[in-house]
């Protein structure tokens, strides 16, 4: 352990040969209760098939089902490229490899989306994440390569060839991301079924690459502690090894992976612009003692000024709103400044946001 800047800083590479866990990454039991091998019944849906026109009065009954019970489900023939995924996924290594000096100059400052960060101690003293992460942000009405000139501008020229593997993965994302959207519309019987899509056509994102080392007390740490995801959408792909868990009908249940899948799971955000009729879910990721396991994670946002609230129809046929109008802006704040992300965020937030100026939060 080090101090950077004031805080504290991890080298998981060294503490993962250490027999004990730091008590920083100690979490209590009650989060450490194990999933029993349950996995979650989260519906497949062939991507290809519905933006074809096929089954897609299926597809949206089975979302809807899932997002209104626990927010996950996977798709296929979703469009993105296998060799692409799996140059994304070769790539980490060139990340996550560097020598620890080396990512502490691009160490994530509080506050900041991006950059490098090690069991996320910039922001928290306990219950730190068995993991390393490496964030970006993309825009696609911006730089026409604002991923590759992120990687030039902190790891150096070098990484220009590493930066376009993840530019181009940003930007398959996000076309699946527009096909999800417009399921998404469906499902919650939309009028206007582009609402959502264009809603986020000019938004934001960041792509998180996840790395979870081997840990030696795999029964006392987790990769990712309990929480929602305040975003509006995550599309995920894990690699073979497992681990992420979602918590339903009050039980831990196992994603199991799929090589042609992407994971998608519903945000605090998103179930403000669904008028909360669609969940965001608990969910977690374990680790283990023997392998590493690496995934990447795609948060959508709307873009930062833009007021959160729900399609009108869907507010009328619904009697009334849930949630107060906000922009991601002041959530965005309130997770990284004055609150950390569990299964009460949106709740906290509208409550403190109701009750206090804006300026305070």
């Amino acid at each position: 352990m080090e101090h950077k800047d004031g805080v504290k800083v991890f080298d998981l590479s060294k503490l993962q040969k250490q027999p004990n866990l730091p008590t920083e990454f100690t979490w209590p039991q009650e989060d450490l209760v194990n999933a029993n091998q349950e996995e979650l019944d989260a519906p497949l849906i062939d991507l290809e098939r519905f933006a074809r026109g096929d089954d897609r009065a299926k597809a949206a009954k089975l979302v809807r089902t899932a997002c209104m019970s626990h927010g996950f489900f996977q798709v296929i023939n979703h469009g993105v490229d296998a060799s692409l995924i799996q140059a994304a996924h070769e790539e980490l290594d060139a990340i996550f490899k560097l020598p620890f000096d080396k990512k502490l100059s691009i160490h994530r400052k509080p506050g900041s989306v991006a950059g490098y960060s090690g069991g996320h101690a910039h922001r928290f003293a306990s219950k730190l994440p068995w993991k390393e992460t490496f964030s970006f942000i993309y825009h696609e009405n911006s730089s026409e390569a604002i991923v590759v000139d992120y990687f030039k501008s902190v790891l150096g020229q070098d990484f220009e060839r590493i930066g376009w593997v993840y530019q181009k993965y940003c930007e398959a994302l996000k076309k699946v991301s527009r096909v999800i959207f417009e399921l998404l519309a469906l499902s919650l019987g939309v009028e206007d079924g582009l609402h959502y899509q264009k809603y986020f056509e000019d938004g934001s994102s960041i792509l998180r690459c996840n790395c979870y080392p081997p840990c030696n007390n795999p029964g006392q740490a987790l990769g990712t502690g309990p929480h929602c995801d305040p975003t509006s959408l995550t599309i995920l792909h894990q690699d073979q090894v497992g681990g992420l868990e979602v918590f339903v009908d009050e039980k831990w249940q196992a994603v199991r992976p799929r090589t042609d899948a992407l994971v998608i799971n519903i945000g605090d955000t998103f179930m403000a612009l669904s008028n909360g009729n669609f969940k965001s879910c608990l969910h977690r990721a374990v680790v283990n003692s023997e392998t590493e396991r690496k995934s990447f994670a795609f948060f959508m946002c709307p873009k930062e000024d833009k007021v959160v609230r729900p399609p009108e129809d869907l507010v009328s046929r619904d009697g009334s709103r849930k949630y107060t109008d906000f922009t991601w802006s002041d959530l965005l704040e309130f997770t990284q400044k004055h609150y950390r992300a569990d299964n009460g965020t949106l709740q906290s937030f509208v409550k403190r946001f109701v009750s206090h100026p804006k300026t305070s939060i």
